[in-house]
């Protein structure tokens, strides 16, 4: 697969009684990897790790002026940045499946979203 798993973090609730795994997991919100090929060198060498992960998001905030704090106001983010985060998580996606993503059509966006709420709260029902 060509990653490392750093770290992660796992969601719990419970529904019915029964303690369920909530939230996504293994996504670059949740966890953060490494690129694998090259990774003992930059760790011998001490520079930083290639990484898929939301990291790169959060330093992007911080430099501008975005820590999450009361009172402050997130700024826009230009649509290349979007585009550069799109492209990373699509690449985390296709090395942890080993499939090509597959960009759907955008004409009917809000019918599939509720498509796809609907299936999964079908399937957990």
């Amino acid at each position: 697969m060509g990653l490392l798993l750093v770290d992660t973090k796992y969601e719990f609730g419970m529904h019915k009684g029964q303690l369920m795994l909530i939230d996504e997991i293994h996504t670059p919100d949740s966890s953060r990897y490494y690129i694998k090929e090259g990774y003992e060198q930059r760790q011998k060498d001490g520079i930083r790790q290639k990484q898929l992960s939301k990291e790169f998001v959060r330093e992007w905030l911080m430099e501008n002026g975005f820590q999450g704090l009361d009172g402050q106001v997130m700024p826009d983010m230009p649509d290349e940045f979007v585009a550069l985060v799109t492209e990373r998580y699509i690449e985390l996606y296709d090395l942890l499946t080993g499939k090509k993503f597959n960009r759907g059509s955008y004409d009917n966006l809000i019918q599939e979203i509720g498509f796809s709420i609907q299936n999964s709260m079908d399937e957990i029902t």
